[in-house]
């Protein structure tokens, strides 16, 4: 097997499972639309549910629409991930890094979706009464893994010479 499925698939695979895991915990310890305080007035363990995609967008009860289409969005993203991983020749662990941590987030924050018609989020920054909509392991797998395809598109136009 080449390296980049290796790569993409042994992250998809921890962040899925620690994904699950922490959200399996938390509706275990954390009653919904509660929390508790870890850092006092920094940072908090809460246990809500959010119907739309990373930081609120597209959270709203009275749309019934948002779960079917982000099952869609994050079926269409898995496919067009793996697409990328089998056309693309040049060796660049940063993308495939990238790849396999939004390929982790995408299908974590989907199997919620499926299950419950929502994705549950726990962790939640606040400064002087100000929070930062909660989020989860895959969504925080998803962002770094985003930042890692821009790193990684960087590189690649600094450095003419790689093809895919």
């Amino acid at each position: 097997m080449p390296q980049k499925y290796k790569i993409v698939s042994t992250l998809a695979l921890i962040v899925f499972v620690l994904d699950q895991a922490t959200k399996v915990w938390v509706q275990s310890t954390i009653e919904l639309w509660s929390g508790y305080q870890v850092i006092p007035g920094f940072f908090n363990m809460v246990h809500v549910l959010n119907k739309g995609a990373a930081f609120g967008f597209l959270n709203r009860a009275d749309m019934h629409w948002q779960t079917y289409f982000f099952i869609a969005v994050s079926a269409l993203a898995i496919v067009l991930i793996w697409h990328l991983v089998r056309t693309v020749h040049r060796k660049d662990p940063v993308l495939f890094t990238g790849l396999g941590l939004i390929l982790g987030g995408a299908v974590g924050n989907m199997i919620d979706r499926i299950r419950i018609g929502q994705v549950i989020d726990f962790i939640d920054f606040h400064v002087a009464g100000h929070h930062w909509p909660a989020f989860n392991v895959a969504d925080i797998a998803i962002t770094v893994g985003a930042f890692c395809l821009l790193v990684s598109f960087y590189q690649r136009k600094n450095n003419a010479s790689d093809s895919f």
